[in-house]
């Protein structure tokens, strides 16, 4: 009987001590299940927040804009790619100030501006160096909840190209003006001669009304030469492109311009090969070699030579075209300009000689217009060359 007794008591025991385990067991599975679920939880979490701050640090760098963020002690925190690029930084600022990374007080006085405004809008900065660079900086300060200062965030836009044709704006506006002007106060002051009396004098009122007419034609070239630059510039000319004899079109150029040749004695020469097709509008070719022959006549020297030439490149599928004078050259630091409207040389001469500087700008727009270049080739005193491509055809 007792050993029965013994027997069940230790078998009811180990049920109890398996019972025992087992709930521990049970409860170290579900702490450590617990454990795997929040491991889960935080690596899915690292995941997305990794992935929404390669998606932030995207959308940042690629904003046209730049953008500098600053903590609450004026040091940077975080600046994008077109920031760097506006400023030329290649090394990292994050850490330091305002003037230990861009070396520009205006800038940092502008952070100073924070602290009392809150706001700064449309400040414009000149950056130094060679090249003219204009910003524009907006910024706004960060407080926290206790409205303390918390950093500062600036907001940078290129202004460059906005000043340069403002620039170039008004300069066209100036220079508009100035040639309009002069030949108008001429033919007022003739108009007004001949009505106090100098009509009486018919030699005199002659010469008068001729010099009242070459104004007037001054004018009228002018202002169509502005109306062909407007609508080349913005793309409303249409050049009808055809097969174009180039020989052909340099003959009718020349025997336009052969009695003004005479005048100075300038002899016209013709090297284009016979033959020698370009795919170009006729009538625009033609004014881009009126232009080019009738400038080195006019500027040439007297008794001397304006050759037109032209050339098949090998390989390219363009032909060159030259027009060479022997006259004085072009100073180095003119020969960028020269292309640019209103832009003269010798201002005086081109005075007494006529023109209305924008006949080598026609050129350019014209030969742009056709797909090819334009450039110029001079030394003082050894004369200029002007050369052009066309599409051959």
């Amino acid at each position: 009987m007792w050993p029965a007794l013994m027997a069940c008591a230790a078998i009811v025991a180990a049920l109890a001590v398996h019972a025992c385990w087992r709930r521990r067991y049970e409860a170290l599975k579900a702490q450590l299940d617990y454990q795997e679920e929040l491991n889960t939880r935080k690596a899915e979490h690292e995941k997305l927040a990794a992935q929404v701050q390669a998606q932030q640090e995207a959308v940042f760098n690629s904003m046209v804009e730049g953008v500098l963020v600053l903590d609450g002690a004026g040091r940077i925190q975080l600046v994008n790619e077109s920031l760097k690029k506006l400023f030329s930084l290649d090394t990292n600022v994050t850490g330091q100030t305002i003037l230990e990374a861009f070396r520009l007080p205006e800038l940092a006085a502008i952070i100073k501006q924070l602290s009392k405004e809150r706001m700064v809008q449309n400040q414009s900065l000149e950056l130094p160096g060679m090249d003219e660079r204009w910003l524009q900086v907006n910024a706004a300060a960060v407080v926290d909840r206790t409205g303390a200062p918390a950093g500062a965030i600036l907001v940078v836009h290129d202004l460059t190209r906005i000043k340069q044709l403002e620039n170039t704006r008004q300069e066209f506006v100036a220079n508009v003006s100035h040639e309009l002007r002069t030949p108008l106060s001429l033919i007022k002051g003739y108009v007004e001669t001949l009505l106090e009396g100098a009509r009486e004098d018919a030699a005199k009122c002659t010469r008068f009304l001729q010099m009242i007419e070459k104004h007037t034609d001054r004018l009228t070239f002018l202002i169509e030469d502005l109306l062909t630059i407007s609508r080349l510039e913005s793309g409303r000319v249409v050049m009808n492109r055809n097969p174009v004899d180039l020989h052909n079109e340099a003959q009718h150029v020349v025997d336009d311009l052969r009695t003004r040749a005479a005048e100075k004695n300038v002899l016209l020469e013709i090297d284009v090969p016979e033959g020698l097709n370009a795919s170009a509008d006729a009538d625009r070719l033609q004014q881009v070699l009126y232009n080019l022959v009738e400038n080195a006549i006019k500027y040439g020297r007297n008794d001397g030579r304006v050759r037109i030439g032209a050339r098949l490149l090998e390989g390219q599928s363009k032909v060159e075209v030259r027009v060479e004078d022997d006259g004085p050259g072009i100073p180095g630091d003119a020969r960028e300009r020269v292309f640019e409207r209103f832009y003269r040389v010798d201002r005086a001469r081109a005075r007494e000689s006529g023109g209305t500087g924008l006949g080598l700008s026609i050129v350019k727009h014209i030969v742009q217009a056709h797909g090819g270049e334009v450039w110029v080739k001079s030394e003082l005193g050894e004369g200029t060359t002007f050369f052009f491509t066309l599409p051959a055809e």
